[in-house]
């Protein structure tokens, strides 16, 4: 836009920038510093001329600013500075040009003033704001969960179908037995349905009875599948020592993708994707242990499973997911989550109440301590049985396979900190199986989540935005 104003529209530089600032509103949407983007001067140079022509005037001027903003504190000025380092850094040129900065969660929000743009943050605090994600709750339920809305239709009527807040009339059933026991059969009816659809699609059989366990999101460390995978090998080995042991049978169904170059993430695929198919061609476990790997994952197949979904994963490290959307989706549809306090996940628990989800691990402040002395995850391998013998059967493999890179990585570096939360994380899981066999309990839980699921809806997020971003006003319909 400063190209064009510029040498299209004859605009002085200082007309032009004003333009700008005025047009231009951040939205961070993740902490991860592969998605802050930079480019390297040479190539930038090379590939857009002019562009960089006006970068470089942009971050001489942007010096200048926060010379008189940070009188001689040069580290912070060349840390802020728009060029650096021989590259482009397009997160910088985003929070000095945008008229607002949010992030996509009240803890996110919080996360970038204290961290990633903390010193843009003391430049112009006020430029710093939030806008939770929101969903279109009315493709993740009306379109998806016709048993559950026609049971939402029967007691609180039709007007959630255009006022998500109404969901919150759901509330006063919670005791209502009655209520909670079609509620039950409507999820075992979405469970059949999915376990169908898995069946003619797939091959894949699965038992409707068993504890839907999800975990679908995007394959990445800090969003900490491997920490699932790590629960589910020290499950299924305790099977194997105990197979007259009191367990719920389980689903634990898996959907991710990882980037082309990502090999971690890769890995940790091909360890899951392996480890389901020991389990589930293990007579002596599968009948209580499977494992779901679901290919090409998208929003279609998404549409069947939200339904059926009992336990949302959300087990990101404290402090390194955004907000995330499936959770919101999960919730919606009456999962209970099964997480960590990071991201929306602190919302939600707040919500429906901490009581109705399965809270573990590390808070925030807690993740940043232990940083801060020096995190060793061999501190917290030493002396428990479970993750050893959990990291040595991974290890030495089967069939001619190992995953000594992932359990290599989790022994040394462990840069998203699961040995740190795993004993806390198994706990949650014991927990789970607990709730799960008070089907009552599980239920109020249950409704507890769906009926105040509708302050994720996308239509307040894009009301918040216009508000507190653009400063748009409604327009009354028919005038």
């Amino acid at each position: 836009m400063m190209r064009i104003l510029l040498d299209e529209c004859g605009f002085d530089w200082d007309k032009a920038f004003e333009i700008c600032q005025k047009v231009f509103a951040y939205t961070n949407h993740t902490v991860m510093a592969e998605a802050l983007e930079k480019w390297n001067v040479d190539i930038f140079k090379m590939t857009l001329p002019r562009i960089y022509q006006i970068v470089v005037e942009m971050d001489r001027r942007a010096r200048e600013k926060l010379e008189a903003a940070f009188p001689g504190d040069q580290g912070k000025i060349n840390y802020m500075a728009l060029i650096g380092d021989n590259q482009v850094r397009m997160a910088n040129i985003c929070a000095y040009t945008a008229n607002s900065i949010n992030g996509v969660s009240k803890l996110h929000s919080e996360i970038i003033k204290d961290s990633v743009f903390h010193d843009y943050y003391l430049f112009k605090p006020k430029a710093f704001k939030n806008v939770t994600n929101g969903i279109a709750y009315r493709r993740w339920l009306l379109a998806s969960n016709p048993g559950l809305c026609k049971l939402l239709d029967e007691t609180i009527g039709d007007g959630y179908k255009h006022d998500a807040s109404d969901l919150t009339k759901l509330n006063k059933y919670e005791n209502d037995k009655t209520v909670l026991k079609r509620l039950n059969e409507i999820k075992l009816a979405n469970k059949k349905e999915f376990a169908n659809y898995l069946s003619k699609s797939t091959g894949q059989v699965i038992d409707p009875n068993s504890i839907f366990d999800c975990q679908v999101k995007r394959m990445h460390e800090y969003k900490r599948q491997h920490l699932n995978a790590l629960n589910i090998a020290a499950q299924y080995l305790y099977l194997k020592e105990n197979p007259n042991a009191d367990f719920i049978p389980k689903t634990y169904i898996f959907g991710a993708k990882a980037a082309p170059g990502y090999y971690m993430a890769k890995q940790m695929i091909r360890m899951i994707c392996k480890l389901g198919d020991l389990i589930n061609n293990d007579p002596a476990v599968r009948d209580k242990l499977r494992v779901v790997y679901l290919e090409e994952y998208c929003v279609s197949l998404s549409e069947h499973l939200m339904p059926a979904a009992e336990v949302s994963e959300q087990i990101s490290l404290a402090g390194t997911e955004a907000s995330g959307t499936g959770n919101m989706k999960f919730m919606l549809n009456g999962a209970i989550t099964l997480g960590t306090l990071d991201g929306a996940n602190v919302e939600i628990a707040d919500a429906a109440g901490k009581e109705n989800e399965l809270i573990f691990g590390m808070l925030t402040p807690e993740v940043n301590n232990l940083k801060q002395v020096g995190y060793h995850p061999n501190a917290f391998i030493m002396g428990d049985d479970v993750a050893n013998s959990a990291l040595n059967f991974l290890e030495r493999g089967w069939n001619g396979e190992n995953f000594h890179e992932v359990t290599e990585n989790l022994r040394t570096s462990d840069p998203y900190m699961v040995m740190a939360d795993f004993k806390d994380y198994r706990r949650a899981q014991a927990d789970l199986q607990k709730l799960y066999g008070d089907r009552e309990k599980w239920a109020q839980m249950s409704l507890k989540n769906t009926a105040n699921s509708g302050i994720f809806s996308a239509d307040r997020a894009v009301l918040d935005y216009a508000r507190d971003i653009w400063y748009a006003s409604p327009v009354p319909m028919g005038k």
